[in-house]
Formats: structure tokens, sequence, C-alpha cells
């Protein structure tokens, strides 16, 4: 399995650089597609490790099975998305070479990201980090324009920051526990042995651990390379950004080691804190852009602060909500950039002062994007809204109730500068010049349509999903 997920895309990498170019150029994309397709079917179908004995109270209990679910839930979210972005690239990227040096960058970040979700060591999840950062530096400057070199070293001179942290945290680890594999490490920390210098010293390395992750993901206040790197990529690099790269490389991450290894319990002040602070800095921003791409960006900094805060509320109904809206938001979110690529082909332009009407000519468009925007906003019965009243449950059950409250409200402000957006850019009158936009054409509607059915399905059935797979809905609320 760890074979097919991490070899398999390197080895097509290196047979498309072996071929002909021709045949490389029109290979790379169907190769990618192929990979993505399988993958995402092979996690579905596989069998998960539980006992002959299904017992759905245990499914959310017992944690090594639910990481074995946050597992799943990740891999299919990187074949989603990588699926989505390499539709998007041949949408886009009309220059066949560049198609080609894309496809290959997307193959190598699907491998890091896969390989973080695999990893077993602190050490060989530094090493797949570090894939991921560097194949996601050089698609940012893909285009090498001004804005492009601009954001992608403004992301490689923050991941080098957080680079030094985590590797530092993972030597001061190794000298605490003499290995870096994640049981040995949990076992080294909550074995009681430790005297208090080094419980000190240990939780200064946690830290520094925790500071790398939260960079790589984007969250406040680490936060001033991503709207930058958003806006300034080329677009279907801005889907796989904001689809995926920040939640695998730092959110995923955090969840798996503060609840695996790190072994946290209870609520958590910090993470409750950075988490309602990225909210309310993520919405409040996104309200003042006039870019659409940096508003979906500045968006993604406050919909990654209710994983946060779901996760530090320590309840198990708020970390189920986490990992729930983790996948929600790489769904709406690869859907919303995915539109914002379709208007910028069409019209021409993100900017939406220059927009407006586009409805009219680009109705699957316009109504993928409420859809998208209606779920990130958390209104029911779309998939957003399950995740985000997860959380809100989990924060009051935890003893949080004003960090459930103010996560309400600051919905509110979600769903009024979204409605903004889609008056500005989707309805009313048709602006000036945009007389000739048609619909995009089916290689970014094959995306959208996915994107919007999973939305839509999950939403509608979600009480039955609940029921089902999880607990029974009495026992939690």
């Amino acid at each position: 399995m760890i074979t097919f997920f991490i070899a398999l895309p390197l080895l097509v990498v290196l047979i498309l650089n072996l071929l002909p170019r021709k045949q490389a150029d029109a290979l790379s994309f169907w190769c990618g597609m192929a990979l993505t397709v399988v993958s995402g079917i092979y996690v579905l179908m596989a069998p998960r490790p539980m006992t002959s004995d299904f017992d759905p109270v245990n499914l959310v209990l017992n944690w090594k099975i639910v990481t074995s679910d946050l597992t799943a839930v990740m891999l299919i979210s990187i074949a989603l998305v990588v699926f989505s972005a390499f539709w998007v690239g041949r949408y886009l990227l009309e220059d066949e070479n560049r198609q080609f040096i894309f496809n290959n960058l997307l193959l190598l970040c699907m491998v890091g990201m896969n390989g973080v979700v695999f990893s077993q060591d602190l050490f060989t999840l530094y090493v797949f980090l570090e894939i991921v950062g560097a194949s996601s530096f050089i698609l940012i400057a893909l285009e090498r324009t001004k804005a492009g070199l601009e954001g992608a070293f403004k992301y490689i001179l923050l991941s080098f920051v957080a680079t030094v942290l985590i590797l530092s945290s993972v030597a001061m680890l190794f000298m605490v526990c003499g290995s870096l594999d994640y049981e040995a490490v949990r076992i080294c920390l909550t074995s009681g042995t430790l005297d208090e210098n080094t419980s000190r010293f240990v939780l200064f390395a946690v830290g520094l651990f925790a500071a790398g992750l939260l960079i790589k993901g984007g969250m406040v206040p680490f936060h001033g390379w991503l709207p930058d790197a958003y806006s300034s990529a080329p677009t279907p690099v801005s889907v796989l950004l904001g689809g995926i790269v920040t939640k695998a490389a730092g959110i995923f991450t955090l969840i798996q080691l503060v609840r695996n290894v790190f072994v946290f319990e209870g609520v958590s002040p910090v993470l409750l804190v950075i988490g309602t602070v990225s909210i309310a800095v993520g919405a409040f921003a996104a309200m003042g852009q006039s870019n659409f791409k940096r508003l979906l960006a500045y968006s993604s900094i406050s919909q990654i602060g209710y994983i946060i805060v779901g996760l530090g509320s320590g309840h198990i109904i708020g970390i189920v909500g986490a990992i729930l809206h983790l996948f929600n938001h790489s769904v709406f979110k690869t859907l919303l950039f995915v539109n914002a690529a379709a208007v910028e082909k069409q019209s021409g332009t993100v900017e939406m002062d220059k927009l407006g009407g586009l409805s009219n000519k680009m109705p699957v468009t316009g109504f993928a994007s409420v859809l998208g925007f209606l779920s990130a906003a958390g209104i029911p019965p779309l998939s957003g809204f399950w995740s985000k009243v997860l959380i809100v449950v989990g924060l009051w059950k935890a003893g949080a109730p004003m960090a459930a409250i103010i996560a309400i409200l600051l919905s509110l402000i979600t769903l009024a500068y979204f409605l903004s957006v889609q008056r500005k850019v989707f309805f009313g009158k048709l602006a000036s010049g945009l007389e000739g936009v048609k619909e995009a054409d089916f290689r970014v509607l094959v995306p959208t349509i996915l994107l919007v059915l999973i939305t839509l399905v999950i939403g509608l059935t979600f009480p039955w999903l609940f029921d089902t797979f999880l607990v029974p809905l009495e026992s939690f609320l």
C-alpha cells in the first residue's frame, strides 16, 4: 500500500522524464489522472483495520482507529485535490512545456503529501515535509512573474524558519528519547520517568515542532506568506495550495502528533486562542479584498482556524468535527479555486471590481460558487454545516462556551463576505466588456461537478452517515 502511494508516483515521474518529450507531454496528464483516480478508489475500497465486531462507539473512542480513518480522509482529500489541479492545469496552462513541468511537480508534491500521511517517525516526516515544501516553492514561481517570484520567496523564507524549528525539535526529542519512532516517543513522553528539567526541555521541543507546523499551515501569527503565495501563484497551483498543501503539511500533522505522539488531553488554551484569532483575522481580512484569489486565501486562514479550535477543544466530538472539516475544507475550497480558474480564463481577470453578472454567462460556475460559499459559511444542509456543528458542540461540552459562541458569530461574518463576493462577481448586471464570456469547458467542469456532488451528498446524507459509521446521534447531543 505504501509502495503504491509513494514509490509508484516517483516511478511515473522517472519514466516520463526518460521518454521522448512529445510522448511524455501527452502522457503526463493521463498518468496523473490514472494515479489519482486509482488512489481514491483504492482508499475507499480498502478494508479498515477494525475488529470483526464492529462497534460504532469504539470507532470514535479508539484513537488508533480514528487515526486510520484520518489517514483515509487525508489520502482521499489528496487524490481529489490533485485530480482537480491536473484538470485545471490542462485548462489554464497553454504551453505544453509548462504543463509537463507542472504535472511532474504535482506528482512529486503528491508523493510528499502521501509520505507525510504514512510517516511513522519524526525524521521521515521531516523529509516528506521538505519534499512538499520544495515542490510547492517551484510551483508558485512556475510562471516566473514578479508577483509569483515574490510569493515564492516569502513561502520559502518562512518555510526555512519552520524547517529550523522542526529539525531543532527533532534533535531535542532524540536526545531525550533515543528514538524518533512515533510509538517510542509517545512511550518516552508518557512514561512518567522524566524529571522536572527534562519535562520542561521536552515541552519546549514540542512547542518548537508545533510552531513549525503552524507556519506550514499558515496560521496566525505565522500567516504572512499565505495570501501572497495563493494569489500570485498560477491558479492551478492555487487549487493545490488552498485545497490540500497547507492541511497536509501543517494541520493533519498537528492533529496526528498532538493526539498520538505528544498525547495532549483536554482543552488546550493555546490552540483555542490560535484557532479563534485565525478565524477572526482571516474573516475580517477577507472582507477587505478585491482580488478573488486573495479573498479565498484569507478565507482559508479563517476556515483552518475552525479545525484548530476543534482540535483545541480536546473533546472527542470537537476532534471528529475537526477531521470532518479538514475534508470539507479540501472540497469546498478546491471548488472555489476551480471556480476562480474558470472566471480567470473566461473573463481574463480575478479582480472583483471588474466583474459582475457572470451567472448569466456561466450558470454552472455561478451555481457551484454559491454552493461552495454556503458550505464554507456553515449553512445547512451542506457538508460544511455538519462539521462546524460538531466543532461547536465539542467546544461547548469541553467547557469552552465562549469559543463556541465566537465560532458561531464569526460564521456570520464568513457568510457576509461570501455573499458580497457573489454579488460582485456573479450577480447583478453584466459588467462592461464581458459580453463575449462563455461557460468554461469540460476541463474545468469535470472537477466542478464532482466537487459539487460531494458537497451535496455528504451534506444531505450526513445524519445517516453519522448514525451509521460514527455513533448514534442521541449519545452526542
